[in-house]
């Protein structure tokens, strides 16, 4: 009975240091890039993010580093992804496009945000994953699909849309998906010097471009050009 006792002790412990490196995260790296959000602030100390990090990786889940998650890819930044979901400004009756699924952290930070989502990611597994968590943590407003955004997207059109991984160059396939006032994170161009954008959708097939910040960001598959093209 005292093993039991004193493991019941460690879980409640191991909860609260997890707690507190989660509002750490929040306070003091995603409130210090320029994130004043409070809707934003609030669901991220909220959604544990360790949980959809690989299994040992869990504390690593509050630093401001990218986590290798396979396939080559990674988890954007607690900070990148505060500065995205600030950006676009959801109000809680969107659909939103997710352009790569990945983990699923941030399908789960934009279905918290918003009305609904359909994610779609190029890797099974990817998609496998992200569903799992998003049932434990009680999420049910979003479709998962396997998909390459390079060659399609689904069908329908968007409030929103955010991409989670580079383009080489502006993809206007992306707005022509969106709703006319509809909004559309990506960023833009070649490591290191790729551009955060903001693009809203007027009327009819034009839009306006809003550049946010610099940053450098793995490419979505196959958004990057071979080595040997040249302009």
């Amino acid at each position: 009975m005292l093993f039991r006792a004193n493991f019941k002790e460690l879980q409640v412990i191991n909860s609260m240091n997890t707690d507190f490196a989660r509002l750490q995260m929040v306070n003091q790296q995603v409130r210090g890039w320029n994130v004043y959000d409070e809707d934003v602030l609030s669901m991220l100390r909220e959604l544990p993010r360790e949980r959809f990090v690989p299994p040992g990786y869990e504390m690593l889940a509050f630093a401001d580093t990218e986590i290798a998650i396979g396939h080559g890819q990674y988890m954007m930044t607690p900070t990148i992804e505060g500065r995205l979901l600030q950006s676009l400004g959801l109000k809680g009756d969107e659909h939103v496009l997710e352009i790569g699924t990945g983990s699923g952290f941030l399908t789960a930070c934009l279905a918290m945000l918003s009305a609904r989502v359909t994610s779609i990611d190029i890797f099974d597994d990817f998609i496998a994953k992200a569903g799992a968590q998003l049932d434990e943590c009680g999420i049910d407003n979003v479709e998962l699909l396997t998909m390459n955004a390079m060659h399609e997207l689904p069908q329908g059109s968007f409030d929103t849309i955010a991409v989670t991984g580079s383009v080489q160059s502006f993809e206007p396939r992306f707005v022509e998906a969106l709703n006319p006032g509809g909004k559309l994170f990506v960023v833009v161009g070649d490591a290191p010097a790729m551009q955060a954008k903001l693009v809203e959708r007027t009327e009819g097939h034009d839009w306006q471009t809003v550049t946010l910040f610099e940053t450098t960001l793995l490419p979505l598959q196959d958004a990057a050009l071979p080595p040997q093209f040249s302009f």
